[in-house]
């Protein structure tokens, strides 16, 4: 640091510690400057700021003294008191150096910094905080295939718009989204997920994380039940319980929640989340007549249910399935959407179709909380999808995670009979593979780990019950060769 900058921390704590008391003369600038071998100049400096600070106080003719009043006072009485019996016992001592005798104690007179309730529980994210290597290793779950993407056309689309930037996109603009990419978000729910809505529903958001948040937090009181599919996605039952919900783990079965469950067991809920294209982490979809009877058992209980459409785009036997929203004829469902998954993960883009009556206070509530989702790179997506690379980008994906997923079915039969059973795979990014009974799935993850494979355990999805013991395998984000040589050291783990 600057010889300044060493002056003046030194001066400072001095009298922050009490070691220069109130009213404390301090030396002249010129005999200070000889003692340490700095100009005056530097010297004038700091006693310059720490006057302008309110560290101390001059007189014509007197000199320079430590203000009766100090601006900031960083410890209590109790420590004044210690420092004041240090500096009795040795001249030398300061509060600093008592500190460093005893680093791990807890000064019992001054309160330690706590994490709320909600704090604790938000604490404990679901997901993981530092990157992950580039590129994927089998078998990363919930990832497209970066290797695939478009980047030098998105980067072109990006230039352009650089290029001739509008005014409208320097400012703030509309908290709800870039309303073109509302308009194109619309256009596209409507025709591949028969969904009814206006560019008015749609609000753009930074994660379907988000927006499950800001539902919980404008939609529930503490202790409002929830319900959540069980085994379920993770990342929403800790949002819910964050926001203080009793949240209520639904058996899953082929059929996919099981709706009459909750409805017998928790029938006051005031919200549900769903994973109904494709349930996460199990697969099936929700049946029509379980469709039917969420629907029935919002409206009857005036609750809201979180779609949370995360991939089911990617279906590989015929068209993807119309959303539980396509049903909703009262406003009960709020419609999520990620691009994240859908195009690369660093875009941090997703949607909702949100009912009428609920769009302004989900507006205000994201202009309150995060404000809104960055204005040019909701522009670049615009023209992406205006001009048609994002529904050709879909197909080729669709036909590539299909030839895929096909390969890795191939090689569980071939590799892993005995040890895994697969059910078969009709969508999505990834598959759930069932180990054998008592099979302690996490131990599998470690091993795997050893192997150089990287995998999730189904256990982690539990909410209320035992998950089946078993893994989730990605396989859109690593080519067949790659899904091949996981397989076999998969199969090492495992013997």
């Amino acid at each position: 640091m600057s010889l300044q900058r060493w002056l003046y921390d030194e001066l400072r704590t001095a009298i922050l510690s009490g070691r220069l008391p109130p009213g404390a003369r301090l030396p002249s600038t010129r005999d200070l400057a000889a003692r340490f071998d700095l100009s005056r100049g530097t010297v004038l400096g700091v006693f310059a700021q720490l006057d302008a600070e309110g560290y101390l106080a001059g007189a014509v003719g007197r000199g320079s003294f430590v203000a009766a009043e100090l601006p900031d006072r960083r410890i209590d009485s109790g420590d004044r008191a210690a420092a004041t019996s240090i500096k009795k016992r040795d001249g030398r001592s300061s509060v600093r150096e008592s500190a460093r005798k005893n680093p791990g104690e807890s000064d019992p007179q001054r309160p330690v910094v706590a994490l709320s309730r909600r704090g604790r529980l938000l604490a404990r994210s679901a997901f993981q905080l530092s990157g992950r290597s580039i590129p994927a290793r089998a078998f990363r779950a919930s990832q497209p295939d970066l290797d695939a993407f478009p980047f030098d056309l998105w980067a072109r689309i990006a230039a352009k718009r650089a290029r001739r930037t509008q005014r409208d996109l320097l400012g703030d603009g509309e908290a709800q989204g870039y309303r073109p990419l509302r308009e194109a978000i619309a256009a596209y729910v409507g025709m591949s997920r028969g969904i009814a809505c206006s560019a008015d529903h749609v609000v753009m958001l930074g994660s379907v994380q988000q927006a499950i948040d800001l539902a919980a937090r404008l939609l529930l009181d503490p202790g409002d039940a929830a319900w959540i599919e069980d085994p379920g996605y993770v990342g929403a039952r800790f949002v819910l319980e964050a926001a203080g919900a009793r949240v209520v783990g639904v058996p899953v079965d082929p059929g996919g929640v099981d709706v009459e469950w909750a409805r017998r067991h928790a029938p006051d809920a005031r919200l549900a989340f769903v994973t109904a294209g494709r349930q996460a982490p199990l697969g099936p979809p929700l049946a029509l007549e379980r469709r039917l009877s969420l629907l029935e058992w919002a409206r009857e209980r005036g609750a809201v249910i979180i779609e949370d459409d995360y991939d089911s785009e990617y279906r590989f036997a015929g068209n993807p399935l119309a959303a539980l929203k396509s049903l909703d004829d009262d406003g009960h469902v709020i419609y999520c959407g990620t691009f994240s998954k859908l195009l690369f993960p660093a875009l941090r883009t997703a949607y909702a179709i949100v009912p009428e009556r609920l769009v302004e206070p989900f507006v205000a509530a994201l202009s309150l909380t995060a404000r809104h989702v960055p204005l040019d790179q909701q522009s670049v997506l615009h023209e992406f999808i205006a001009e048609g690379h994002f529904g050709r980008h879909i197909r080729r994906m669709r036909v590539l995670y299909g030839e895929r997923a096909e390969a890795l079915t191939a090689s569980v039969v071939q590799h892993l009979a005995g040890l895994l059973e697969m059910p078969p795979i009709i969508a999505g990014l990834d598959a759930p593979a069932f180990l054998p009974r008592g099979t302690d799935d996490n131990e599998v993850v470690r091993r795997a780990a050893l192997e150089g494979i990287e995998t999730r355990a189904l256990s982690r999805h539990a909410v209320d019950r035992p998950a089946p013991a078993g893994l989730v395998l990605g396989f859109a984000s690593v080519g067949v060769d790659d899904i091949a040589s996981g397989v076999i050291a998969l199969a090492r783990a495992l013997s």
